[in-house]
């Protein structure tokens, strides 16, 4: 197997941030290292077909990650031609890897047979590891789920996995059918984490220091990966190193918060988008961020109803500011009872 790159603290089990699409662009990777950048970065997916090239927004996303950690390249695609093609298009540029996604479950992908729609289709999987392990120099992961409506195959694609010499997998501990719902089965990061050679990363639900601490205990997992609730919570990454070496937790402020917000407008568009686009990517990213606000919702209620940006920012300083709330501690999970629900803004964060 090939060697991952190097951890920020050796030893200890490494954090991901997960590939999402329209989110994992280097203005917010650079926006997660300022609070404490994860072990490594993902791209959001190339799309690999017969007419494809080289996403623009991916290719600036790899040369301007200044974050000081190194990022992976995500393909996504099933033609055994312009697979290899594509990784070709990455030589010379400043990437750890190469990622094939065999997880997204969104229905326009996986009714395209690509994704997580190529769990159905064994013979497919063997055909493109093969073609990607003989086109690929460096390391070589994979991003899965443990099948596409059950597990009917998830023991012949782990025997793939090791027959290919795959350097490292993330397992999203759901079906491609579950979506983003019910609860992770994290046995089946166990059962691959025992089963293969190669390091595995926990993704799924890894929604505070304490869940990654306690899913890489039960699992023998080599560490997790993260995606929505780093939106959530940038600090994420580390307060997971704080935990893992028993130090204590980080906890940010709501005023951090409140910064946190101020950095995301400027990352997803400052002055440059137009108002009426700009408010509801920004409502998409605060259906996340507002579960660690207050334990009643009132800023999810409030914020979920305003259009304008004077409304937007209102509602943030009332909620984060005010009234001494600024100095009151952030969440460091979800409040219960509380639900993102960012398809009433626009397009879910996917593909995690």
């Amino acid at each position: 197997m090939r060697p991952l790159p190097a951890q920020i603290v050796p030893g200890q089990p490494p954090t991901a941030l997960a590939p999402m699409q329209d989110i994992t662009f280097a203005s917010f990777m650079r926006t997660v290292a300022h609070c404490g950048a994860p072990d490594y970065f993902w791209t959001a997916f190339y799309r690999v077909h017969e007419t494809s090239r080289l996403d623009e927004a991916i290719r600036d996303c790899i040369l301007e990650n200044d974050t000081g950690r190194p990022i992976i390249a995500q393909l996504i695609g099933e033609d055994l031609d312009h697979l290899p093609r594509a990784v070709g298009e990455f030589k010379g540029l400043p990437i750890a890897g190469i990622d094939i996604n065999f997880g997204c479950p969104a229905p326009k992908v996986y009714r395209k047979n690509v994704g997580g729609g190529l769990l159905r289709d064994p013979g497919k999987i063997d055909a493109i590891l093969g073609r990607l392990r003989g086109a690929t120099d460096g390391l070589l992961s994979v991003k899965m789920r443990y099948g596409f409506e059950d597990d009917r195959h998830f023991e012949e694609i782990l025997n793939l996995i090791e027959k290919h010499g795959i350097d490292l997998v993330s397992l999203h501990a759901r079906s491609v059918h579950q979506l983003y719902r019910g609860k992770p089965d994290y046995s089946y990061v166990a059962r691959a984490a025992s089963r293969l050679k190669c390091p595995v990363l926990a993704n799924g639900d890894i929604s505070s220091a304490d869940k990654a601490a306690a899913v890489v205990a039960s699992t023998g997992a080599f560490g997790v990966m993260i995606g929505r609730p780093a939106i959530r919570n940038p600090w994420i990454f580390r307060q997971c190193r704080d935990r893992f070496a028993g130090t204590p937790v980080f906890v940010p402020t709501l005023g951090d918060v409140r910064a946190y917000v101020d950095e995301l407008w400027e990352v997803t568009g400052g002055n440059s988008l137009a108002e009426r686009l700009h408010v509801p990517r920004m409502k998409k990213l605060l259906n996340f961020i507002g579960l660690g606000v207050d334990p009643g919702g009132g800023f999810l209620r409030a914020m979920r109803v305003t259009s304008t940006a004077a409304e937007l920012f209102e509602v943030c300083d009332a909620h984060m500011l005010r009234n001494g709330l600024s100095s009151s501690p952030f969440a460091t999970d979800a409040h219960p009872g509380l639900i993102a629900r960012p398809n009433a803004e626009g397009p879910e964060p996917g593909c995690m």
